[in-house]
C-alpha cells in the first residue's frame, strides 16, 4: 500500500504523485514503507575498479559515483563523457560529476547554481548541457531557474528562467536546434508549455498541455509525442502531438492502459516502444505498446517479464531495447530485459548486481549501457554498473500474449 509523506519535511524513496489539486506536489506516495533521508545510510559501491573481462548479456561494477544520488539526470557528452548532475540525497544536490568510459571512474565537476532534482537535462547542439526546472524545498519547492553546462570549461551558467516553475516535466530538443518543456507542476498543474532558443538565450510560450511524469519523444518527421502522464488524482491514456511549425499540441491515439513513470523508446523503423509505469490501484504495469505515426494508433505488444515503474530504457546499438532495474508491487528490483522489435517480444537478460530504481541509463559509444545511482528499498546508491549486450533468454512457456497484456 503506498502511504503519504510531506514533500516539504522528508522525502521518500517511493515514486512522486498528485494526491488532489489543492495539495498538489505536497504529498509522496511511498511503496511500502517511510524512509527520511536523513536517516538512510549510503552505499559506495565498490571503492576500487577492478579490471574484469566483460560477459555478454551481464553487468559489471564500474566506479562509483563520488556521491550517492536518485532522482538525477545523466547526458552523454560528446568526447564520449557522461555528465551527472544534480539530484537528491538527505537534501537537493548541487554537486556534478564525469564518468570517463576509458578509466572506468568518476571525476568533480563544476557544481550548479542552484540545487535540484527532479530537474530535466538536454544536450544541445553546440555539445553544451541545458538544466532546467526541477525541485528543491529549501527554495520553496518547484523551480523556474535554468543553466547551461560547458564541457570545455566544467562550468554552469544561468541562462534566462521559466516563467512557470516546474518538476515532473519533459525537455525535448527540437531539430531547430531550440528546447520545448511541456508539462509538470508546482502547487498545481501547469499549462503552458515553454521553448528556449539557445542561440538567444530566451523563453516563449506553446499550447497548454496539462499532465506530469509522462513522456515525450521527438519522432523522424520533427513532431513530439507526449504519452500517458498524470493530473490530480487521475492516470492518463491521452496522447499528444506538438508541432513546432505551429506551436500547437494535437489529440492523436490514446494508450490501451494508462500510466505514469514508464518509458517511452524511438524504435529504428520509428516506432515508439512505451513499456510498464504505474497507475493506481492497478499498481505497476507489465504491459508495453506500439505507437505507429503512420496511423496515429497504439497497439499491444508482449508484456513484460516484471511489472515495473521507475525503470530505464536504453536504445541498444542493434536496435533492441534494454528495459532495467524499477520497482514493483514487492520492493525495488534487480532484473533486466530486452525487447526484441523484429520479434515483438521481452527475453530476459541478466539481472543488476543491485536492484534499483530513479537510476540513470546511459548509452555509451562503446554500445554498453552504463546504469548509474538511484535507491533500492533501505539506501541511495552510489554505484554504477555497465552492461554488455550480447545474450538474452528466450521466454519459455509464457501464458500472456499480445491479445491478453494484463497490467
Amino acid at each position: 500500500m503506498r502511504h503519504f509523506i510531506s514533500l516539504t519535511t522528508n522525502v521518500g524513496l517511493r515514486t512522486s504523485k498528485f494526491r488532489a489539486a489543492i495539495t498538489f506536489y505536497q504529498q509522496i506516495r511511498l511503496k511500502s514503507r517511510r524512509l527520511a533521508f536523513p536517516l538512510v545510510a549510503f552505499s559506495a559501491g565498490l571503492l576500487l575498479v577492478q579490471p574484469c573481462v566483460a560477459t555478454p548479456g551481464q553487468w559489471e561494477f564500474t566506479g562509483s559515483l563520488n556521491t550517492a544520488r536518485y532522482r538525477h539526470t545523466a547526458t552523454l557528452l560528446l568526447d564520449g563523457k557522461v555528465l551527472v548532475a544534480g539530484g537528491a540525497n538527505n537534501i537537493a544536490l548541487a554537486s556534478a560529476e564525469l564518468y570517463d568510459p576509458a578509466s572506468g571512474t568518476w571525476s568533480p565537476t563544476g557544481s550548479l547554481n542552484t540545487a535540484r532534482y527532479l530537474h530535466t537535462a538536454t544536450l544541445l547542439s553546440d555539445g553544451r548541457v541545458f538544466v532546467a526546472a526541477g525541485y528543491n524545498s529549501a527554495l520553496g519547492g518547484a523551480l523556474a531557474s535554468a543553466e547551461i553546462y560547458d564541457p570545455t570549461t566544467g562550468t554552469w551558467t544561468a541562462t534566462a528562467g521559466l516563467t512557470n516553475a516546474r518538476f515532473g516535466h519533459t525537455a525535448t530538443l527540437l531539430t531547430t536546434g531550440k528546447v520545448i518543456l511541456a508539462g509538470g507542476g508546482a502547487s498545481r498543474l501547469v499549462g503552458p508549455a515553454e521553448v528556449y532558443d539557445p542561440a538567444t538565450g530566451t523563453w516563449s510560450f506553446a499550447d497548454q498541455l496539462h499532465r506530469a511524469f509522462h513522456t515525450a519523444t521527438l519522432l523522424p518527421d520533427g513532431k513530439v509525442l507526449v504519452a500517458g502522464g498524470k493530473i490530480p488524482e487521475h492516470w492518463l491514456k491521452s496522447v499528444r502531438l506538438y508541432d513546432p511549425t505551429t506551436n500547437v499540441w494535437s489529440p492523436t491515439g490514446d494508450l490501451n492502459k494508462a500510466r505514469d513513470n514508464h518509458t517511452a523508446t524511438l524504435l529504428s523503423d520509428g516506432k515508439v516502444l512505451v513499456a510498464g509505469g504505474f497507475k493506481y490501484p492497478g499498481f505497476e504495469n507489465a504491459s508495453s505498446e506500439l505507437y505507429d505515426p503512420a496511423t496515429g494508433t497504439w497497439a499491444n505488444t508482449r508484456r513484460l517479464n516484471n511489472r515495473r515503474d521507475s525503470h530505464t530504457a536504453t536504445l541498444l546499438a542493434d536496435g533492441m531495447v534494454l528495459v532495467a532495474g524499477g520497482a514493483d508491487r514487492t520492493g525495488i528490483i534487480a532484473s533486466a530485459e530486452i525487447y526484441d522489435p523484429a520479434l515483438e517480444d521481452w527475453m530476459l537478460t541478466g539481472s543488476l548486481n543491485t536492484a534499483r530504481y530513479y537510476h540513470t541509463g546511459t548509452l555509451l559509444p562503446s554500445g554498453k549501457v552504463l546504469v548509474a545511482g538511484g535507491a533500492d528499498n533501505s539506501t541511495l546508491l552510489a554505484s554504477a554498473e555497465l552492461y554488455e549486450p550480447g545474450i538474452q533468454s528466450p521466454n519459455v512457456d509464457r501464458q500472456d500474449t499480445a491479445q491478453n497484456p494484463g497490467n
